[in-house]
C-alpha cells in the first residue's frame, strides 16, 4: 500500500483529508480537533516512509485560496472594526508578536539552540509559515556560502517540530482558559450583536397604534427619535391593507407590522400600542411574502437603498438571509451574492421582482473565475515585492499575506464596475474549506519524517517541548490580558490567538458563531508582517 502512496501523492493526499477528518469529528469529553487532525494524520503518514511527500505546490495553493476567501468575507468587520478600535489592535497585535519572540530567545539561550534553531522554534511555535520564509532569507544573505544550506535545514526542523504544539498547544489554552473564565458564548453573541450583527432569530408581529408617540408622525421621524432596531412590514388603515414606507404617517387604530428580534420588537411596542388580535403578515389575498435569492451580478454589492425598489415596484424588503444567518433588512444593506432576501410584494409584480434579483440557485453555484483569479494574482503579485528596512531587514508578504491584505481591500470595495468580486456564501466557504484542508495536509505530509527522526533524539524532545511552552504560556498571557485588561470579548480572542487556520476553526466550533472570524481579520495583517520581522531581528541576536 504504501509503494501506491509513493507512486500516486494524490492518492496519498485525499487518503490523509478522509482519515483526518473523520479523526477530527470525534468528540471526547467535548473536545474534538476538527480540521486540525488532518495535520496530524499527515504527520503520521510522512513518517512513514522517506519517500511519502506532495508538492510543495499543495501547500502555497492552499494557503493563498484559504487567505483570500478568508479576508474576502471578514474585509466588511475588519474596516468596521479598525474604525471603532483605531490604533489599538495594532498595539496588541505587536505586543504578542514581541511577546513570543522573547519566549523563544529566553528558551534558545537557556538550552543552547542556535539562530537558525531558534528562528524555527519561533516560526513553529508560531504556527507562521511566512516567518519560516523570512528565516531562510535571512539565512541565505548572513551566513557563509557553507554553511547556508545547514542552516536552513536546522531552521525547518525547528519549524517542523515546534509546529505541531504550535497548533494543539493554542487550542488546549483556549479550551482551558474559557472553561477556567467560564466564558459564556451566548451572552456574548447576544452583546456584539449591536455593533456586530451576525444575525438573529428575527419574526414579525402585528400591532394596533395607540401611543401618541407615533400617532401623526411619519416612521422615518418615528425611528430616529427613538433609535429602532426593527422594520416596519404592512399597515392597515380603514381595514386596507398596503406597504409601509418612511413616508407613512400612522394613525390611530391601524394596524402595523414590525420585523426585528423578539426583544426589539417589544421595546419598540411600548411606544405603539397593543398586539393586534391578528396578524397581517399571514393575508396572501393581495400581497405575496417570497424569499429570493441573489444571483443578479448588477445588483451585488449595491445597499438596498440604492436600487430605488419602492419607487419602482409595490415591494418590501424586510429581512436579509446570509448563510445561517437573518439580518434585520435596512436601506444600508449591502446584498452579496448568495443572499436570500425576504420581501413583502403585490402578487402581480413579483415576476418582474424575480427579474431583478436573479433567484438563480444554478448561477450561485458558479464561482466568477475572473474576479477570483484576477484577485489572487494580485496578492501573489503584492507577496512577491521585497520590502527592505532600515537596518537591512527585509521581508515579503508571501502566499499569505499579500493575498490576504489585497482581499481585505476588495472585499471591502465588492465591487469595481462590472468585476464583483465577492463570492456567493456557499461558494466562499466551499473553497475556504478546500485551501485549509490542502494547507494542513500538505504540512503534515512533508514534515512527517523529518518530525519523527529528529523527534527521537534528546535535541527534538527540547525543541518539540518547547514549541509547546511557547505555544501556551503566549496565548494564555494574550487571552488573559486581552479579556482581563483590555476587555476584548473572549469570542474575538479566540480569533485573535488563532493565527494557524486550524485552530482558528476550532475557536469557531466553541464560540458556536462567527465572532472569531473578525478577531482573526483584526489581528493576522500585523501579526503576519510583524512576525515576519521578528524572526529575522531573533535570528541576527542570537548570532
Amino acid at each position: 500500500m504504501l509503494d501506491s502512496f509513493i507512486q500516486s501523492p494524490l492518492l496519498l493526499l485525499f487518503t490523509v483529508i478522509a482519515i483526518g477528518y473523520g479523526i477530527g469529528e470525534v468528540r471526547v469529553r467535548g473536545f474534538k480537533l476538527g480540521v486540525a487532525a488532518v495535520l496530524f494524520v499527515g504527520l503520521g503518514f510522512g513518517a512513514l516512509d522517506p519517500d511519502l511527500s506532495v508538492p510543495q505546490f499543495i501547500i502555497f495553493l492552499g494557503l493563498a485560496i484559504f487567505v483570500y476567501t478568508v479576508g474576502l468575507s471578514s474585509a466588511p468587520a475588519f474596516f468596521a472594526s479598525f474604525r471603532r478600535h483605531g490604533f489599538k489592535d495594532v498595539y496588541f497585535a505587536l505586543f504578542t508578536v514581541l511577546l513570543s519572540a522573547a519566549m523563544a530567545f529566553g528558551i534558545g539561550k537557556w538550552l543552547g539552540f542556535d539562530a537558525s534553531l531558534t528562528g524555527g522554534l519561533y516560526a513553529g511555535a508560531s504556527t507562521n509559515t511566512p516567518a519560516l520564509a523570512g528565516l531562510l532569507d535571512a539565512i541565505q544573505k548572513g551566513a557563509d556560502a557553507g554553511a547556508v544550506e545547514a542552516f536552513s535545514k536546522e531552521a525547518v526542523v525547528g519549524y517542523s517540530l515546534a509546529y505541531p504544539m504550535g497548533v494543539l498547544g493554542v487550542m488546549l489554552a483556549l479550551f482551558l482558559l474559557q472553561r477556567a473564565l467560564k466564558i459564556d458564548y451566548s451572552v456574548e453573541a447576544r452583546s456584539l450583536a449591536k455593533d456586530y450583527p451576525l444575525g438573529e432569530e428575527l419574526t414579525s408581529r402585528t400591532f394596533r397604534v395607540e401611543h401618541p408617540d407615533i400617532i401623526g408622525q411619519s416612521l422615518r421621524e418615528f425611528r430616529r427619535r427613538h433609535e429602532l432596531k426593527v422594520a416596519f412590514g404592512r399597515i392597515q388603515h380603514d381595514g386596507r391593507t398596503t406597504l409601509s414606507s418612511w413616508e407613512t404617517i400612522p394613525e390611530r387604530d391601524d394596524l402595523l407590522v414590525l420585523v426585528g428580534t423578539e426583544e426589539a420588537i417589544s421595546e419598540t411596542a411600548k411606544s405603539i400600542g397593543p398586539a393586534a388580535d391578528g396578524q397581517l403578515s399571514h393575508d396572501r389575498s393581495v400581497f405575496d411574502v417570497r424569499r429570493l435569492f441573489i444571483s443578479n451580478d448588477d445588483i451585488a454589492g449595491k445597499t438596498i437603498a440604492s436600487l430605488n425598489l419602492q419607487e419602482r415596484f409595490n415591494v418590501l424588503v424586510t429581512r436579509v438571509q446570509r448563510g445561517d444567518m437573518d439580518l434585520l433588512a435596512t436601506g444600508d444593506t449591502t446584498l452579496e451574492l448568495g443572499d436570500r432576501v425576504l420581501l413583502v410584494a403585490h402578487r402581480d409584480e413579483v415576476p418582474e421582482i424575480i427579474k431583478v434579483f436573479g433567484n438563480s440557485y444554478e448561477a450561485l453555484s458558479k464561482v466568477n473565475l475572473l474576479s477570483f483569479g484576477l484577485g489572487i494574482t494580485l496578492g501573489l503579485l503584492l507577496g512577491m515585492i521585497n520590502i527592505t528596512l532600515p537596518g537591512g531587514y527585509s521581508f515579503s508578504l508571501g502566499f499569505a499575506g499579500g493575498p490576504l491584505i489585497i482581499a481585505l481591500v476588495l472585499g471591502q470595495l465588492r465591487r469595481t464596475g462590472p468585476i464583483v468580486w465577492t463570492l456567493p456564501y456557499g461558494a466562499n466557504l466551499t473553497l475556504r474549506q478546500v485551501g485549509l484542508i490542502f494547507l494542513l495536509a500538505g504540512i503534515g505530509i512533508r514534515s512527517g519524517q523529518t518530525f519523527y527522526q529528529t523527534l527521537q533524539t534528546e535535541l527534538g524532545y527540547q525543541v518539540f517541548l518547547a514549541g509547546g511552552v511557547i505555544a501556551i504560556l503566549s496565548t494564555i498571557a494574550t487571552l488573559l490580558i486581552g479579556y482581563r485588561v483590555l476587555r476584548i470579548p473572549f469570542s474575538f480572542l479566540g480569533g485573535m490567538v488563532g493565527s494557524q487556520p486550524a485552530v482558528l476553526d476550532f475557536a469557531i466550533e466553541q464560540a458556536g458563531n462567527k465572532y472569531p472570524t473578525i478577531g482573526y481579520t483584526r489581528m493576522l495583517p500585523v501579526v503576519l508582517i510583524g512576525k515576519i520581522l521578528a524572526v529575522q531581528i531573533l535570528y541576527n541576536l542570537m548570532g
